[in-house]
């Protein structure tokens, strides 16, 4: 199941979009664009898939994507055959991040905001208080007009960049993110990116940061939580669900595409990091 390209409306008069969306289910397929993306569900429940991660939604869930990540919200089979007792509702927000000119976002004060939205290219799942608090002003924002409305867009910004309550999503390896070449761990996930389908050994990635093998796997581990294997196979994996989405590879291609070297292991990884096997996602996205 391939994502199609979406072309969201937009308002002539307005600058970013806010929008209600209710009805017996969320109708909108497997799909990106260009539009930064909040989604707020209100009230039902279903599956979200934002690139290759699968999850579940229910009420007041707040998603936070960025531009190009395909994804969908897929309702409880109640809702899709007619028979909940509630109607899915969620609140939608849509911008450009040139939506208020194109040096917009080189201001100092949008310096934090920029690390955010870097970080929505793999779509952060918020919690806490800061979904409470953004939960409160979106819900406001339908009503609103104007700068009020704009104002309160800047607040959600500014709770955004300042949360550290939130998931992500996507793995790395499903979205490419572009680091800073210029930051010494941005040239080792930039190096994992560019050759994660080949062997990698640790003397090897720790020489491209100027460490020590073992200062290396120490520094690594405080920065991204997770070892320097563990976060390669996330990278592959996340590439491999990439390949999954096409009906053009069968599963020992893919394995191999993606860096591993034979297919028990490739099984034995994907199981381990999306809980079912290739095959189970194959048939979850519908390919």
């Amino acid at each position: 199941m391939k994502a199609i390209e979406q072309r969201l409306p937009q308002d002539f008069d307005k600058s970013f979009v806010v929008f209600r969306e209710t009805g017996k289910y969320f109708p909108c397929p497997w799909h990106f664009h260009p539009e930064f993306e909040l989604v707020l569900v209100l009230k039902s429940t279903g599956r979200r898939m934002v690139g290759d991660h699968i999850g579940y939604f229910n009420d007041d869930d707040l998603v936070f994507m960025g531009s190009g990540i395909p994804h969908v919200w897929i309702n409880d089979p109640e809702f899709i055959n007619g028979e909940a007792d509630y109607q899915a509702d969620a609140i939608v927000i849509h911008f450009m991040d040139s939506f208020l000119g194109e040096k917009f976002l080189s201001i100092p004060e949008m310096e934090n905001f920029k690390n955010i939205l870097r970080l929505s290219s793999r779509g952060l799942a918020y919690y806490g208080e800061t979904r409470t608090r953004i939960n409160t002003l979106m819900k406001n924002m339908v009503t609103m007009s104007g700068l009020m409305r704009l104002s309160a867009l800047f607040e959600i910004f500014d709770i955004l960049a300042t949360s550290t309550e939130y998931e992500l999503l996507a793995s790395p390896g499903y979205t490419q993110v572009e680091l800073k070449a210029s930051d010494r761990f941005g040239k080792v996930t930039e190096y994992i990116m560019r050759n994660f389908d080949k062997e990698i050994t640790l003397p090897e990635v720790a020489s491209i940061a100027n460490m020590a093998v073992t200062t290396f796997c120490n520094f690594f581990k405080d920065h991204f939580r997770v070892t320097f294997v563990e976060y390669l196979n996330t990278v592959r994996i996340g590439y491999a669900c990439k390949l999954l989405a096409d009906d053009g590879y069968n599963i020992v291609e893919i394995a191999y595409e993606s860096g591993f070297k034979n297919l028990a292991n490739f099984n034995r990884q994907f199981k381990r990091f999306k809980n079912m096997t290739p095959t189970e996602f194959r048939k979850t996205i519908g390919v």
